[in-house]
């Protein structure tokens, strides 16, 4: 069954952020890229992403990634590897990516116990960063997402001091507004900086799954801050964006609010996890 198949599930009622994050820690806390309080290899992974994330760049990713010859992997493999990896973007959490994935599953859990689906799209959503142990770059890999090639938006995180050495910033084909895009052409239709995000959206398309469309719209979108957190973008999204644009606000507060210091026991967790894996994701995935 493919994704297109699966029935739709129905219209999330959106919460109080305050419900998602922990009781010790202020949401004005979390994403604080003030320059005096992010350490300096954040501000590097962004600058490195800014400079060299260009429309060639991710054309020349792309060609390199999606051939899906890198490995035949479970999901649950690619996860437990994923505890080498720790987020050089974050500026929230420094334990390793894999309890930030039982994490954000559990606070799905928690609150929408109705739906299997979305409690494994939490779990699976950063295991794209499997190319950072492959060799991809971290800037390559992590971080927020942006369209290339079109004028880049002010809300992209450190855009004042980033951008300058990007050579598609003087380029007239893509620094206008719509640069090589149509008006409302939907976001389907961009090209987004080259990440974790759009690695695990493409290998989804290109593996055989029952996770519903929402879910693949909130991996591929899920680190694109400046649009569902800024704004950003409303002259690129259709109908179809505007539709699942609530899909991935809820899933944001998880993603978001639930990365705390406290690990999960994953060893307790591990068994339900895998039911759902076996229900949605069943096979080995080529990446």
């Amino acid at each position: 069954m493919s994704a297109t198949e699966v029935a739709h599930p129905g219209k999330v009622q959106l919460s109080d952020p305050s419900d998602f994050r922990p009781d010790y820690k202020d949401a004005t806390a979390y994403r604080d890229f003030r320059y005096e309080n992010v350490a300096p290899g954040i501000h590097k992974t962004y600058d490195d992403m800014h400079t060299y994330q260009t429309v060639a760049y991710v054309q020349d990713r792309m060609a390199h990634w999606l051939k899906f010859d890198h490995a035949e992997m479970s999901i649950m493999e690619v996860l437990d590897k994923l505890n080498d990896l720790v987020d050089a973007s974050d500026p929230d959490i420094d334990l390793p990516n894999s309890y930030h994935a039982y994490q954000t599953a559990e606070g799905i859990r928690k609150h929408h116990p109705d739906k299997p689906w979305f409690q494994l799209t939490g779990l699976i959503h950063d295991i794209g960063k499997i190319m950072a142990l492959w060799g991809e770059p971290q800037w390559s890999t992590v971080g927020d997402t942006f369209v290339v090639g079109c004028q880049f938006e002010d809300s992209i995180v450190f855009s004042d001091s980033t951008f300058g050495k990007n050579p598609d910033g003087s380029d007239p084909r893509y620094n206008t507004k719509y640069g090589m895009y149509q008006p409302n052409c939907g976001l389907e239709n961009v090209l987004m900086s080259w990440g974790h995000d759009e690695y695990l959206y493409r290998v989804l398309r290109a593996n055989k799954h029952s996770l519903p469309e929402e879910a693949l719209y909130m991996i591929r979108f899920h680190s694109f801050y400046p649009y569902h957190s800024c704004g950003a973008y409303q002259h690129l999204t259709n109908e179809k964006d505007h539709k699942m644009f609530p899909w991935i606000k809820e899933f944001n507060k998880f993603d978001l609010y639930t990365k705390t210091d406290k690990v999960p026991d994953v060893d307790a967790l591990k068994p339900y996890y895998q039911s759902l894996i076996d229900e949605y994701l069943p096979a080995k995935i080529k990446w």
